[in-house]
């Protein structure tokens, strides 16, 4: 019995996981990771009120003077000393603090300098181009949640925290294997007909990579039990999630289903009306997956980016990658199955609106790994939804 998609999706939601592996790396080395702690402010930035640009720090009282005396440079990283007193400023450059005494910095466009006075040409209002104490951020502010994947943002705020080793999630490794006596190794050599290269292995494996996991390559495993059980087994010990390609629909040789539960692990749902995939299978054992996807390199594909994305980040409290947005529909589409389907289109942003296509793109089998190629993203049906119509608003997935 085939279960909803919806359905399918809310059991990988429901997931719980009892324990998060996580490590300190150098900040440069997070970089792609997901936090596993709270970024907290332990200062005020600026600490002091600071300069915001070049120019002469003076008492806001004085502009009407129209003239000021130069009583000193004011370099950045400076311990300046000197206060600003009536009638007088000091020059001051971007990033330096002020001056004690002053409280507004008139920019040195404003001026022109006689001597070692200033005569001011353009007058500007209290408190003009000076940053305020927490204008950055504030003492005690959470400035970077647990679960933001770090990117150079993140890197840039923490290393002014001087925070030199963030506690970040394990990027959970995502084991590969593909079963098939017929399958090639890249640069084997076919030896018949009904042989074919194993392309299976490799997509998943840069999808694992792209989208925050590890991968471990397992390689072809042949179409018997014993090899197929050997190495689940082998891989489960290795890593967070394990991912078979082939095996798991009806064949005769089909033995993925079968040792999955031999090897104690809680199969969390086999079926679901999808297209294509609909034989995809997932199971649990204590925090560790197995997600056993369909041979079809299609299938395989658009299937591992529904169910193993979802894991890779619940086992880092992250978010998922992929995200639904409304598309306008720039031809017809005609709906083939009663389920929910995920069809890959060409993706075009025209005047701020996303637009699809399907210019190329091949009606066939499962088996079309090439309709992948291009600006691509994937238009989503759900099995209540008939065809559409030019101009219809759609729902697609982006990947990433």
């Amino acid at each position: 019995m085939f279960m909803h998609f919806d359905e399918s999706m809310q059991i990988i939601e429901d997931q719980k996981i009892t324990h998060y592996k996580t490590k300190k790396l150098y900040l440069m080395e997070s970089l792609g990771y997901v936090l596993a702690e709270n970024i907290i402010a332990d200062h005020n930035s600026p600490a002091l009120p600071t300069s915001a640009m070049d120019g002469y720090a003076f008492r806001h009282e004085d502009i009407t003077l129209g003239r000021l005396k130069i009583a000193s440079i004011n370099p950045a990283g400076s311990a300046l000393k000197e206060k600003v007193l009536g009638g007088t400023c000091i020059k001051t450059f971007t990033g330096s603090l002020m001056p004690e005494g002053a409280d507004t910095l008139i920019p040195i466009e404003n001026v022109e300098v006689e001597g070692d006075e200033i005569v001011i040409k353009e007058e500007v209002p209290f408190g003009f181009s000076v940053r305020e104490v927490g204008e950055n951020y504030a003492k005690g502010q959470k400035l970077i949640a647990k679960g933001t994947m770090i990117d150079f943002p993140q890197i840039g705020v923490m290393a002014s925290l001087n925070v030199i080793s963030p506690l970040v999630y394990e990027k959970p490794v995502v084991s590969i294997l593909s079963t098939g006596s017929e399958l090639l190794e890249l640069g084997q050599t076919q030896t018949n007909d009904a042989q074919i290269r194993s392309s299976n292995n490799y997509i998943l494996e840069a999808i694992a990579v792209k989208y925050g996991g590890r991968a471990l390559q397992m390689g072809c495993i042949r179409d018997d039990k014993q090899s197929i059980q050997d190495a689940v087994a082998a891989a489960l010990e290795k890593s967070d999630i394990v991912v078979t390609t082939g095996g798991v629909s009806v064949g005769d040789f089909d033995f993925v289903k079968d040792v999955i539960a031999e090897l104690g692990a809680e199969v969390l749902f086999k079926g679901v009306r999808i297209k294509p995939g609909q034989h995809i299978m997932v199971a649990r054992k204590g925090d560790k997956f197995i997600v056993g996807l369909p041979g079809f390199a299609y299938s395989s594909t658009v299937t591992a980016l529904l169910y193993v994305l979802p894991l890779i980040a619940k086992l880092q409290q992250g978010k998922c990658a992929l995200r639904k947005v409304k598309a306008v529909l720039d031809e017809p589409f005609k709906k083939r199955a009663k389920k929910a389907e995920f069809t890959a289109c060409n993706l075009r942003l025209i005047d701020g609106r996303y637009h699809i296509d399907f210019k190329e793109k091949k009606v066939g089998t499962s088996a079309i790994l090439t309709n992948m190629l291009g600006e691509v993203a994937l238009l989503f049906t759900g099995e209540e939804e008939g065809s559409k119509e030019k101009g219809d608003e759609v729902t697609v997935l982006l990947l990433g």
